[in-house]
């Protein structure tokens, strides 16, 4: 079982600067978005204010944060499997000034560490990265952009590239590395992939995350600071699935990407796939009749499932916007009403107030319901490089089956 160590951090300020690609830059004061999670008759909380702009934590003490590991652990005593920390934050945890101390804590229960999302902007001295392994770090997420110091020094603004570059061999060497790199066109894509892909190859890495630049509203920047780069424009996402499919073909390392896709395995939503019909059975039989809302990227995955289980009382319409989990009044505010149902299914987890949403939804005079459906439908390959088909199937499987819930207790009953 994962215990998640939130040491907190200020994205730019507790990572030695903004990497300059990163999807935090730029951002401007904005009012809270709205979410599931807002009063009913208030727009605003923690979690679509500061929370999704990461501003509200600077970094914890290390006893505050093994007393919080404490906690988790006692409230999951019982439960089946070993216990491993994930070390995560909003700044780079390798910048997180107690970092050893707190793994040597960590150790000291017996336990493993996984350093969560890094850039290894924070290592001055690959010596660190060989004292962590030494303490229980045996795995690392590791952010490397490319096999190349002269753009980490220009693209990730690490003022020790050579050292972070070591300590992401030693890592591969002696632990589990992921590696992951966002994919900047005409700056670390095409000969400078091939050579970071190779260095990881031959360092033992486990894993490499292809990351889709986001550089519009629409890609996914909802914090008013696009572009975040002035004159790059990234990949559509049939190209960009088609450099992770071409990448994980070249290379023996596992090649995954987001926001698509996972070749190893066919994901993500391997259940829509052709040839995976007999995973269907599996799901619950649709009695009401809905509208799910979805983004650009999920909705022919989703609309492929409920064909193919004969759902003719759903119908799936896509927004603009690529993520999901990004999707904001103005992506529902687009939506054509004279294709929605009285009743419509949005993402679990989008930035929009339930009262907001219900009122958009009924501005033609239709007072429509509207419910949420489950926070994910599939895995990303941020995720999946770490799981098998059948892991994701059954996350799927479960997913849908919660979707279906939504739609027949939202939904009007069939006569």
């Amino acid at each position: 079982m994962q215990i998640v160590a939130d040491v907190g951090g200020i994205p730019g300020k507790d990572c030695r600067g903004y990497c300059k690609y990163c999807y935090f830059r730029k951002v401007k004061p904005i009012e809270p978005l709205g979410c599931r999670y807002c009063p009913p008759n208030s727009v605003g909380c923690a979690r679509c204010s500061e929370g999704i702009c990461e501003t509200g934590t600077e970094f914890k003490p290390s006893f505050l944060v093994m007393n919080e590991i404490q906690t988790s652990m006692m409230m999951n005593q019982g439960l089946n499997g070993e216990f491993k920390v994930n070390i995560s934050g909003g700044g780079d945890v390798s910048c997180y000034p107690q970092l050893e101390e707190l793994v040597s804590g960590i150790n000291q229960f017996g336990l493993k560490s996984h350093l969560g999302y890094t850039s290894g902007k924070g290592i001055d001295d690959s010596e660190m990265a060989s004292r962590l392994m030494n303490l229980g770090v045996d795995e690392v997420t590791f952010t490397l952009f490319a096999d190349d110091i002269g753009l980490r020094k220009e693209w990730v603004k690490d003022p020790t590239p050579e050292a972070s570059l070591e300590s992401a061999k030693l890592f591969a060497e002696n632990a589990n590395l992921y590696a992951a790199s966002v994919i900047i066109p005409g700056v670390n894509d095409g000969e400078v992939l091939r050579k970071t892909c190779e260095s990881l190859e031959s360092w033992g890495a486990k894993a490499l995350l292809l990351m889709r630049f986001a550089n519009t509203t629409e890609q996914g920047l909802i914090l008013g600071n696009a572009p975040v780069v002035d004159g790059i424009e990234s990949q559509s996402i049939e190209e960009f699935s088609s450099l992770v499919d071409e990448i994980n073909k070249e290379y023996s390392l596992r090649v995954t990407g987001t926001p698509l896709g996972d070749p190893t395995i066919n994901a993500p939503f391997i259940i829509s796939k052709e040839g995976n019909e007999e995973y269907l059975q599996f799901l619950k039989e649709v009695t009401g009749e809905a509208t799910i809302v979805t983004s650009k990227i999920a909705a022919p995955f989703i609309s492929a499932v409920f064909k193919k289980i004969g759902a003719n009382t759903v119908n799936v319409i896509g927004t603009n916007k690529d993520i999901a989990c990004l999707m904001t009044r103005e992506d529902f505010e687009s939506i054509d009403l004279s294709n929605v149902k009285d009743s419509v299914i949005i993402p679990g987890r989008s930035f929009v107030h339930d009262k907001v949403v219900e009122d958009i939804f009924s501005r033609d005079g239709v007072e429509r319901v509207v419910g949420r459906g489950p926070d994910t439908l599939s895995v990303d390959g941020e995720l999946s490089s770490g799981m098998t088909d059948e892991e994701v199937i059954m996350e799927e499987i479960e997913s849908f089956r919660d979707l279906i819930d939504a739609i027949n207790f939202f939904g009007m009953r069939k006569v």
